[in-house]
């Protein structure tokens, strides 16, 4: 147990944990490692020159598309992740903020806004954008949120001429994933159990989560399941957790297989390009790997899984993407497509603070005891067990659809606010001092609780281009937030139901209040106005970090598009792309188990298309005989 943390706490001084968390870090490490029998995989050191599939990118997508894919016991699999392992800090809900900015973070920034004014509260005018590089990707950073959308979205997409993304057609796919461990939901047609992804409500929460449940009703909204039939409404947070701990698609969906012959993970390998013969095929993926640059290769196919960032990079740096920008940095053209276009995201305001008047809320002082360190190891109970946000809604303002059923806005609901933890969520935010210490310092030791109203369909749409042909090099992120009206409009329109929320008397018997100390550089704006709300949103401009749509899933006749709706990339062959970048449209909601769902409906794609017979695929019985006989043949 010494030895355990004494190894934890270099990496904890880094994070800037106090004592409390470090002591919880090292039981957690201790009942895992005694107890849990799911180990971590190894990473594989002697790589097979050939392989049938490469998937690059073992992040919510890449471990599912790996997984499913060896289970084809003659198919050899290759997964190459940029990042290490998870670990222990990883596992702990509670402290998923604590893991951005570190070696498991990609540590992105928005370029400076030219024309369209954003991220100015901002040190440098940039928005941090935290993306997983680490073994489960973004589902090790994310705050486990479950929800896959509006059944809209998927109709829409088929719609658009994406034959078999219709709503119907991808909830098989949810539902083959989940474990719901909430038997209210598990026993209803729109959930199951026995998937590798554990989904269940936190075991924790403060009594403004049922406040918050009252004031929706009062607002004439019904409290239901946000993933059943109808969106429009308010719930309890639905988490991707398993016995208090965060359940990534790492532990889901690889260690359950870490032991099949036929599937090699490469960790601390970044993909650096796709390599391709005379007649466009892919023959293999160049990858860097202990300084060292390295190259394997593919009988059958390349799966790019690496996001809606390092996707299009990647595709780009491999000759894919807009002919004209490929030119500046004399890239050889194989395939002119729309790369790095049509990036959407969910954006909304941040810090949007109310105070109440009973000692109830998410404080850092308060769950840094000896006591809920010990409710946690022992129970797997207590206030770490949760992600932060304890509930969502999803409102229609004036300018939804009027069948009521397509809301425009959703709200992630907190018992807590920027002062709670002020100076970690200050600094993932890279929040400029002066905001901080006027807005949020004179908030320290008040208890507060926040409302974070995002936009669920932007009309804006920005970009992803390289800066350089060095794969090293980051990529220019253009959010490009804000340059239609109509999405600061409804927006704003969402900030005024967040403030009727603390108006309901659901809220006023705790003496809810809005904090009206007024945005540095909005001084000049009367509170609570439409032209105060606007400058706001473009100073503190905050987005839970939900890019997609870089690498379009589209027919033929769009040309706009850069996959198929088999996801194979147009211009080549034995490449697909399959992630969160080939949404033709931003989901409405969290976009993680709709990025696991498409992980697992493109596997079901691939084995089709290479006409595999569903008796073919691996079961367990199987997969204990294959390893033995392979054992016995090494």
């Amino acid at each position: 147990m010494a030895a355990i943390l004494t190894s934890l706490i270099g990496t904890t001084s880094v994070l800037g944990l106090g004592l409390i968390p470090l002591l919880a870090i090292g039981f957690t490490m201790y009942r895992y490692n005694s107890l849990d029998p799911e180990s971590h995989p190894q990473n594989a050191q002697e790589l097979l020159r050939m392989y049938d599939f490469i998937v690059v990118g073992g992040g919510s997508a890449g471990a599912v598309v790996a997984s499913r894919l060896s289970e084809i016991p003659n198919w050899t699999v290759l997964l190459l992740e940029a990042g290490d392992d998870e670990n222990e800090i990883s596992d702990i809900p509670l402290l998923a903020g604590y893991t951005q900015l570190t070696e498991f973070d990609w540590k992105y920034q928005t370029s400076p806004p030219g024309g369209s004014a954003y991220c100015l509260a901002m040190i440098g005018d940039r928005c941090n954008w935290p993306r997983g590089k680490v073994l489960g990707g973004s589902s090790v950073l994310n705050a486990m949120i479950y929800v896959r959308g509006n059944r809209h979205d998927y109709d829409n997409w088929a719609r658009l001429g994406n034959t078999g993304w219709s709503y119907e057609e991808v909830l098989p796919y949810f539902l083959k994933s989940e474990d719901n461990r909430n038997p209210y939901l598990a026993r209803t047609p729109y959930h199951k159990i026995g998937g590798y992804l554990t989904v269940q409500e936190p075991s924790w929460k403060t009594p403004l989560a049922i406040a918050f449940l009252q004031a929706g009703q009062e607002m004439g909204y019904e409290n239901r399941d946000i993933n059943g039939f109808n969106q429009t409404g308010f719930m309890l947070t639905q988490a991707t957790i398993r016995r208090g701990s965060r359940c990534s698609t790492a532990k889901a969906f690889l260690r359950p297989v870490k032991n099949r012959p036929n599937l090699h993970i490469a960790m601390h390998a970044q993909g650096l390009r796709v390599l391709f013969n005379d007649e466009k095929r892919a023959t293999g993926v160049e990858f860097l790997r202990d300084g060292r640059q390295q190259i394997v290769r593919c009988r059958r196919e390349v799966i790019l899984s690496a996001g809606a960032i390092n996707s299009p990079q990647l595709l780009m740096l491999s000759g894919i993407g807009p002919s004209e920008h490929l030119t500046e940095f004399g890239i050889p053209i194989i395939s002119n497509l729309r790369v790095g276009d049509n990036l959407q995201d969910h954006v909304g305001l941040g810090g949007l603070t109310f105070l109440v008047n009973e000692p109830i809320t998410l404080m850092k002082e308060r769950f840094q005891t000896f006591s809920v360190m010990f409710e946690y190891i022992v129970k797997e109970q207590g206030p770490m067990t949760t992600p932060g946000v304890e509930a969502l809604a999803f409102l229609n303002t004036k300018y939804a659809d009027k069948s009521g059923d397509y809301p425009d806005v959703q709200f992630h609901f907190a018992p807590s606010s920027i002062n709670s933890d002020g100076e970690q969520i200050r600094k993932i935010l890279g929040l400029r001092d002066r905001v901080y210490n006027i807005m949020y310092k004179p908030l320290h030791g008040v208890e507060t609780w926040s409302i974070l109203p995002l936009l669920l369909r932007p009309k804006s749409t920005g970009w992803i281009r390289l800066k350089s042909k060095n794969p090293l090099v980051k990529p220019d992120i253009n959010p490009n937030y804000f340059t239609h009206k109509e999405d600061m409009d409804v927006l704003i329109e969402g900030i005024k139901l967040a403030m009727q929320v603390s108006n309901t008397s659901a809220f006023q018997r705790f003496g809810s209040r809005p904090h009206t100390i007024r945005m540095p550089g909005c001084h000049k704006h009367p509170f609570d106005t439409y032209e105060y709300w606007e400058c706001a949103v473009r100073h503190f401009t905050f987005t839970i970090y939900h890019p997609t749509s870089t690498c379009k899933m589209g027919p033929r006749s769009d040309t706009t598009a850069v996959v198929d709706p088999r996801l194979r990339v147009y211009g080549v062959k034995g490449l697909r792309v399959a992630d969160a970048s080939i949404m033709p449209t931003i989901v409405s909601g969290n976009p993680n188990a709709p990025t696991i769902m498409i992980g697992e409906k493109a596997s079901d794609i691939i084995k089709e298309d290479w006409r595999v017979k569903k008796n073919e695929i691996l079961d367990t019985g199987d997969e204990i005989i294959i390893f033995i006989f392979y054992i016995h043949l090494v």
